[in-house]
Formats: structure tokens, C-alpha cells, sequence
């Protein structure tokens, strides 16, 4: 299994167990909330993804990295857009964000190869 069939089983499977759990109002609407949010609006869909990808990389969690670069992937965004975004996220983040940056890249370059 690559790592992206293994990034998305587990997810799937760790949030299906979240959806299933009794009394998770709260999870259930956080979860909408994020669905929700990056729906087009006075921003299309794709620049919101790159905001998101920006911020994840910012706040250090691979999971949302990988997360948001699936969907800059289904939305068209390019490797050269990609490697602007790594520069924003570095810059704002500081150097502590190469090390994810180097997972990001990573993650991007499968994704790639499985477009191919």
C-alpha cells in the first residue's frame, strides 16, 4: 500500500469511527462546518484549498497537508503553483516547516505519479 492508499484507509476508517459514536453532535457539525467551507463562494474552491494548504503547513499536521494537497490535485493545481504555496508556508511559518515541507513534496510527487 502507497502512501496515499494508506493516508486515505486510514482516515476513512478513523472517521467513520468518529461519525459512528454516540452524542457527537459537536464533531458532526465541526465536519460539516469544514465541508462547507471550502465551497465556492466570493473565492472559488481551489484558492481556498491553498489557503488551507498554506495554514496546514503553517500549524505543522501532515494529516491536513496531505488532506488539501489531494484536493489542490482534483482541482487542477499545478507543481509550480504547489512550490509557490511551499515558499508562502515557509515564509510565514518559518524554517520549522521545511521538514514538512519535504513530506509535502513527497506526498505531491505520488499524487503526480499516480496521474500519470
Amino acid at each position: 500500500m502507497n502512501k496515499i492508499e494508506a493516508f486515505n484507509t486510514y482516515r476513512k476508517k478513523m472517521n467513520d469511527r468518529m461519525m459512528a459514536a454516540p452524542n457527537n453532535k459537536i464533531m458532526k457539525r465541526i465536519y460539516s462546518l469544514d465541508t462547507l467551507t471550502y465551497e465556492p463562494g466570493a473565492l472559488d474552491s481551489k484558492t481556498k484549498e491553498m489557503l488551507g494548504l498554506v495554514a496546514s503547513m503553517v500549524l505543522k499536521c501532515d494529516d491536513c497537508i496531505y488532506y488539501h494537497l489531494e484536493k489542490c490535485n482534483e482541482l487542477g493545481v499545478t507543481t509550480d503553483e504547489i512550490m509557490e504555496i511551499f515558499g508562502v508556508a515557509n515564509l510565514v511559518g518559518g524554517t520549522i516547516v521545511i521538514p514538512h515541507t519535504r513530506r509535502a513534496l513527497e506526498f505531491w510527487d505520488e499524487l503526480q505519479k499516480e496521474q500519470d
